[in-house]
């Protein structure tokens, strides 16, 4: 297995991300899939302009470095797609029907119960490493008031669970879904990707920029690029930050 054949545990970090990022800069030959592993994060990094709150000792919180070389810069999505997809297999492992929300969540129904964040190092054409940041909502059954729409595998399903079993479990399933990256069928995941993506095909209310509208979702490209369909049949592509749900 590539990934979780090193794991590195600290008690506290500020940020997992951070910390395999300082790893990465000090030195050049850490192992493909180490794994930067804490109880707290006390400043975890979501998307720019958010953070990623999390009880101590309760839930997952865990980078993985990644050498992905066979993925160009255009297809970097490809990697979100790949740690997106291992999640949910994990979460199938206990009950069934988890989405995705594009770009970098997981949900349960209308609920958040993981959040991603990828950061790439490009060099040239190609990624030179990769940094995937995972916080996964494990055993924690109450969230501050300004997190919205949180939920935890032991609030969906009533049971405490062991972080040690499941962490092994998680980083075994986003190793397969990797492998299938680097050595597989790319179509494949893109196709199962995009058969997850929350609330596809429903109408949805959205807002751009410039205007709010009614559209629905029709897939996800290869490059990260969300496809949505107007009322009037016309088919638009976005950009992560270019445009956001209102339900």
């Amino acid at each position: 297995m590539t990934i979780g054949s090193d794991i590195i545990f600290h008690d506290e970090l500020t940020s997992t991300n951070s910390e395999a990022l300082l790893l990465l800069k000090k030195n050049k030959d850490i192992r493909e899939g180490t794994v930067i592993y804490t109880d707290f994060q006390s400043a975890g990094r979501g998307q720019p302009g958010t953070i990623w709150e999390s009880q101590k000792g309760k839930n997952l919180l865990f980078s993985i470095i990644l050498y992905p070389s066979s993925v160009i810069p255009e297809e970097q999505f490809l990697i979100s797609m790949t740690i997106s997809l291992g999640i949910c297999d994990f979460i199938d492992r206990y009950f069934k029907g988890s989405k995705i929300k594009w770009p970098n969540d997981i949900y349960f129904n209308d609920d958040k119960i993981a959040g991603i964040l990828i950061e790439n190092s490009i060099l040239g054409e190609g990624i030179e490493n990769t940094v995937a940041g995972i916080g996964f909502n494990l055993n924690q059954e109450s969230f501050p008031g300004n997190i919205s729409n949180p939920v935890s595998l032991k609030n969906v399903t009533g049971t405490d669970y062991e972080i040690n079993i499941c962490l092994k479990q998680i980083l075994a399933d986003i190793d397969r879904r990797y492998k299938i990256l680097l050595y597989d069928d790319r179509e494949r995941l893109i196709c199962e990707y995009n058969s997850r993506i929350y609330r596809l095909h429903k109408w949805n209310t959205f807002k751009t920029n410039d205007r709010v509208f009614t559209g629905r979702i029709k897939d996800v490209a290869f490059s990260g690029k969300l496809r949505v369909e107007e009322k009037d049949g016309s088919f638009n592509c976005h950009s992560f930050k270019e445009i956001e749900y209102i339900i």
